[in-house]
């Protein structure tokens, strides 16, 4: 059945079906669109006391419920900052060293930093030696993404791709999944050097977005599109600990990467690990702070 379940996403039309399924979330049907979001609630058990707004018919739309704000407090922010924050809730699929050029996918499984951040050395650069670590949104977890640190933007990439499934067993089985997806790449220089923040898109993620920039995709592209941002003035964009940076409609995976000797992931931290945003995710170490 595992095989069957992976031979069909290759021989699906990923993208047409993720943009059908998109177009249906963003309509407005009345009750329709609520008895989905209730049956959607049920099948997965969603916590709805944690939302701003706790019934189905609150939501005028699939995606508004999808992305559905928080209460306010209900993920209290580690302040210290020397720590990392978790950037969303979900479950970590891999985290570890960047060993020549390579991420940990799945095992057996691995795959380029430099072809995930969109094919140029340069980016990839700063990164050799550094860490990762990724995480995967179910369908029951909290869509928007925040920001792990304080940072200031200095690029955006978007990068084309497919769109598989981005669930354990298709990262067991698809190699370069991560690689190969759609996916929308941001790199912020922080206190402690650059960070990456990669956004990656999957079988029925209808959209992809930050807040500085709206809507990245879709629509979708065929080329790696750039785009650059100043490091100060009026035009450079910089975003708190704990701010919103973006969302995902549907689910998906985030990836972040840090700099050699830049951070320790905390102990209790391991793939399986549950996550909710704004928890302690990692040190950062002493030396880079007093940089």
């Amino acid at each position: 059945m595992d095989k069957f379940k992976i031979t069909l996403q290759y021989l699906l039309p990923k993208h047409l079906l993720s943009r059908l399924v998109g177009y249906l979330a963003a309509a407005k049907l009345g009750f329709i669109s609520h008895a989905l979001i209730s049956l959607f609630i049920k099948a997965y058990k969603i916590n709805m006391q944690e939302a701003r707004h706790e019934k189905a018919s609150d939501y005028a739309s699939f995606n508004e419920f999808f992305t559905r704000p928080l209460k306010d407090g209900i993920r209290p922010l580690v302040a210290d900052p020397a720590i990392v924050a978790h950037p969303v809730d979900g479950a970590i699929s891999q985290l570890g060293d960047i060993v020549a050029g390579q991420l940990v996918q799945a095992k057996n499984h691995d795959y380029s930093l430099q072809s995930l951040l969109g094919g140029k050395a340069e980016t990839a650069e700063p990164f050799a030696g550094g860490k990762f670590a990724t995480i995967y949104l179910a369908p029951k977890d909290y869509h928007r993404i925040h920001m792990p640190v304080s940072g200031t933007l200095r690029e955006m990439i978007y990068v084309p791709g497919e769109l598989f499934s981005v669930n354990p067993l298709t990262a067991e089985n698809v190699p370069d999944l991560f690689a190969r997806n759609e996916r929308v790449v941001t790199i912020f220089d922080t206190e402690f050097g650059p960070m990456a923040l990669v956004l990656v898109g999957a079988t029925i993620v209808a959209s992809i977005e930050t807040v500085w920039a709206g809507t990245v995709t879709p629509p979708t592209g065929k080329e790696v599109f750039r785009w650059q941002y100043p490091a100060e003035g009026l035009n450079s964009i910089r975003l708190e600990k704990g701010a919103e940076m973006g969302r995902f409609k549907l689910g998906s995976t985030v990836i972040l990467a840090f700099p050699h000797g830049s951070i320790d992931f905390l102990a209790d931290q391991q793939p399986g690990t549950v996550t909710r945003m704004g928890t302690a995710f990692a040190n950062i170490k002493p030396a880079k702070m007093a940089d």
